[in-house]
């Protein structure tokens, strides 16, 4: 958990790391303790390592490993981004494998959560637990392009982010500008911006898998785990509505909806999420 001078690692001073599987070289780093089960991230449209929030990361670690990594394409991993959510949840399998665990809890973040879905469906045997986090099942919904078309339109904020992942309240634009400083504060080594290449594979598989629809709830009547579902009040992404089906329709699941919350709501709330994810997987 400490570098050699006793420094306590965390997502903004951990030395990226590599490792090869399938194909990829795999971009990761790792915090925390090596107890219990580890706990890998799953991360959002195009998103690399340095778009988590070190609140989150870093408080998850305090009780478990926790390690967070670019799947294939993305950011310093090597490789081409697929466009669909299968051939993702593979890459991000045998980047799991590579590492040698046997039994991981999975949180998925929105493009991560639609890849936590089917990695715990197909692989029950090495996903113990599952944190759905601002997400969708298949067939959800999206709005995606409309959105992100608003938020790169906009002229209040030189961030998208600020209008993507927050609403317009006072609150919230106060814990938007805290998220933006937090996942700025690496300045050495941080992971390589994403192309348009990225983009747009990951913009297909999303909406693919977001409008495609399954309706016998084959991929989530196949999860059998425990399920923690997140959301925020409004997120105009990815609809709040999706989450509280999941809850509706999945076997173990419980939801957690954050007030006065849009897409970003488990950055806005980082201690609260922190402590029900600790909570969640330690029973």
């Amino acid at each position: 958990m400490k570098l050699q001078n006793s420094v306590v690692l965390t997502l903004e001073n951990a030395p990226t790391k590599f490792i090869d599987a399938g194909g990829t070289h795999f971009a990761y780093r790792t915090i925390g303790t090596k107890k219990g089960v580890p706990l890998v991230l799953l991360q959002h449209f195009t998103g690399t390592i340095d778009y988590w929030d070190p609140a989150v990361v870093n408080g998850l670690s305090k009780e478990r490993e926790v390690i967070v990594f670019d799947n294939a394409g993305v950011g310093a991993s090597s490789g081409k981004v697929p466009d669909n959510i299968e051939q993702m949840s593979t890459d991000a399998l045998a980047f799991i494998k590579a590492l040698g665990f046997k039994k991981v809890d999975l949180l998925g973040y929105s493009l991560g959560g639609m890849i936590a879905q089917y990695l715990a469906a197909q692989n029950p045997e090495l996903v113990r637990k599952v944190i759905l986090a601002n997400t969708v099942h298949q067939g959800g919904g999206n709005d995606l392009m409309k959105v992100l078309n608003n938020a790169m339109s906009q002229k209040t904020y030189s961030d998208p982010r600020m209008v993507l992942f927050f609403t317009e309240s006072k609150n919230s634009i106060e814990a938007g500008q805290a998220f933006l400083k937090r996942t700025s504060a690496r300045k050495k080594n941080r992971d390589p911006e994403v192309g348009p290449d990225v983009a747009n594979a990951q913009a297909k598989a999303l909406i693919v898998f977001s409008t495609t629809q399954d309706s016998t709830n084959k991929l989530l009547n196949a999860i059998t785990q425990p399920v923690l579902i997140v959301t925020g009040s409004n997120d105009t992404m990815l609809p709040t509505k999706s989450s509280y089906e999941m809850f509706q329709i999945l076997k173990n699941a419980h939801l957690m909806m954050y007030p006065d919350s849009n897409h970003g709501a488990i950055f806005q709330y980082h201690d609260q999420f922190v402590n029900e994810v600790n909570n969640f997987l330690k029973h």
